[in-house]
């Protein structure tokens, strides 16, 4: 069952960043992350009140706001890192430290992976990186940028850990405690350096529905890490970029190449590699 919620998590990931992504480039990154956040935010608050209830407590609000911070730093350097490089280099290095740093954690709490498991874990990270391979001029970019990609990627490990970590009846508090923490910490650096918000023409559905997607994710994945080993459930989550590349090849028509569609079916064996391991 853990396996199964977190590669809905992933799944939910990718759709979200597709729209988030299609959102920017109308409105750009600032404008959309002032309004995804604040209504992922208000829409989870109402799934752990209403739907999935659980035990709030000082463990889980030190959790929370914990991997918020931590949350919101990342995505300040995930955006510098896309601002400098393609999208198909930043992601896929990002994806697979997201996934490296929670395996390294909970092997350091105890968890035992068994071969088959290591067999996926291998899976997954080749397949994030061979899925948003790019070739050409976007093929390039700078040390400093992977640098940075490499730590946005960490934080994220480091928040989904926190998230993985939180008490295993807190519901999804942790969750929703992370995106309003992240959501004030963004808020406040957007108005510190304000631009003017453009009304006209703004992808209102697009970026109201990306927030929700993506904090719904992270939802799902804390019930995920609540039946699953962290080690296993976050590398599963971290397979997020299939989903948005199999998204604009359906949709917006872009084209896959042999290492991409190599990439998707070691995403496939992995899933089901691991879903083996639960």
């Amino acid at each position: 069952m853990g396996v199964l919620l977190a590669l809905a998590s992933s799944l939910t990931w990718g759709v979200a960043d597709f729209m988030g992504g299609l959102a920017s480039r109308r409105a750009g990154p600032v404008q959309v992350l002032s309004v995804s956040y604040p209504a992922g935010a208000i829409v989870i608050t109402l799934f752990a009140i209403l739907v999935i209830p659980g035990s709030l407590s000082s463990g889980v609000l030190i959790w929370g706001v914990g991997a918020g911070i931590v949350g919101a730093v990342a995505i300040g350097l995930l955006y510098a890192a896309l601002s400098r490089g393609p999208m198909g280099i930043v992601s896929p290095v990002t994806a697979v430290m997201a996934g490296a740093v929670p395996v390294l954690v909970g092997v350091a709490r105890g968890e035992t992976l068994s071969a088959l498991a290591i067999g996926g874990i291998a899976c997954a990270g080749v397949a994030v990186i061979l899925v948003s391979r790019e070739t050409g001029e976007q093929a390039r970019v700078r040390p400093s940028t992977i640098g940075l990609a490499l730590a946005s990627g960490a934080a994220i490990g480091v928040y989904l850990s926190a998230i993985g970590l939180a008490p295993a009846d807190s519901g999804v508090w942790a969750a929703a405690i992370g995106r309003w923490t992240s959501t004030v910490l963004l808020v406040a650096v957007l108005i510190a350096f304000a631009r003017p918000f453009v009304r006209t023409g703004f992808p209102w559905l697009l970026v109201v529905v990306s927030g929700v997607l993506d904090a719904c994710a992270n939802g799902v994945f804390q019930l995920a890490s609540q039946r699953g080993m962290l080690s296993v459930v976050a590398v599963v989550g971290s397979l997020y970029p299939v989903a948005t590349v199999i998204l604009a090849w359906v949709l917006l028509k872009e084209r896959l190449n042999a290492v991409q569609l190599v990439g998707v079916a070691l995403a496939l064996l992995a899933a089901a590699t691991l879903s083996l391991t639960s």
